[in-house]
């Protein structure tokens, strides 16, 4: 049975609190599992959340401020250490490239695990698999970013009373899948397109051009919101978004769930303030205010 999960290791900007560790997010996508932002704290709130070295394949860094990367060494020695045994692909911009091998060579280990590293350069296509294709969009903050996009192939809906009208049953509903038509009978006239799921991460940036293209129709969008609105003038000048902002976003996206995270330790009434903001400025779908060891499931295909 697929499994398609966000389970939150971490939800603090900065600095973590005493309730809120530093940035981690595992994707649960059906058999894959892919680590964004691991940062310091992770493989502890991993053993916490019931996520093993064995559940990753990919590692997407978004970039090296510590809350986002100084858990890469502690994850990187957890994988060797439990040897894992398919191949890991580690994901983060080329310019901290000096950074990511720091902390990959933090202190001495045995290395037992095939982890690759593909630096991303600028926006485009990362990875493409039978389940997904893997994009990045460059975002704004004072030191490089990239955000990540998942998304699935298109598929087809199989229309039972379609199926019925051409007398088309049994197996041979597999065969005309599989073979494109059956006794004349073109697959496009017993089916339709069933969209596949889009799913965006976005951290440390002030509004820009990429935060839209990532959020674009998505089924779900983690997006940071470190401040609150009265705080806009914050944000722009350490390169954040807003709760408000944030929201505005995913309206105009048209996303169907979206996850508000990366808070400022200044603030304490997290799910109520962010949450009246966030729909003060007009989201109206599914909304997470997340926090740490929170599991949200990715909406059901439409």
């Amino acid at each position: 049975m697929s499994v398609r999960e966000l389970v939150v290791l971490g939800t603090a900007s900065q600095v973590p609190t005493r309730h809120r560790n530093h940035n981690g997010y595992l994707l649960r996508w059906d058999g894959e599992g892919i680590l964004f932002d691991p940062g310091e704290g992770t493989q502890r709130q991993m053993l916490r959340a019931g996520v093993a070295a064995h559940d990753l394949n990919r590692i997407c860094v978004t970039h090296f401020h510590g809350d986002h990367s100084l858990g890469l060494a502690g994850v990187i020695q957890r994988i060797n250490l439990d040897r894992v045994p398919h191949e890991i692909t580690a994901h983060y911009p080329r310019s901290g490239r000096r950074f990511f091998e720091r902390l990959r060579y933090a202190t001495a280990y045995r290395e037992t695990v095939e982890l690759t590293e593909a630096p991303v350069d600028a926006d485009g296509v990362l990875a493409t698999t039978p389940a997904y294709t893997l994009e990045a969009r460059r975002l704004s903050h004072p030191v490089e970013s990239f955000g990540y996009r998942l998304v699935e192939p298109d598929g087809r809906r199989m229309l039972p009373e379609r199926l019925a009208a051409h007398g088309i049953k049994g197996p041979d509903v597999g065969r005309v899948q599989r073979e494109g038509s059956l006794g004349g009978v073109p697959l496009e006239a017993v089916s339709e397109v069933r969209r596949g799921q889009r799913f965006a991460f976005v951290m440390d940036t002030r509004l820009c051009e990429g935060v839209h293209a990532l959020a674009e129709g998505c089924d779900m969008l983690v997006i940071e919101s470190t401040f609150l609105d009265e705080d806009e003038q914050l944000a722009v000048e350490y390169g954040h978004l807003t709760a408000g902002q944030a929201a505005q976003v995913a309206r105009d996206a048209g996303v169907r769930h979206l996850v508000l995270t990366h808070f400022s330790q200044r603030y304490t009434d997290l799910e109520g303030e962010f949450e009246r903001q966030a729909r003060a400025a007009g989201f109206d779908g599914e909304l997470t205010v997340a926090r740490d060891l929170l599991r949200v499931a990715v909406p059901k295909r439409r």
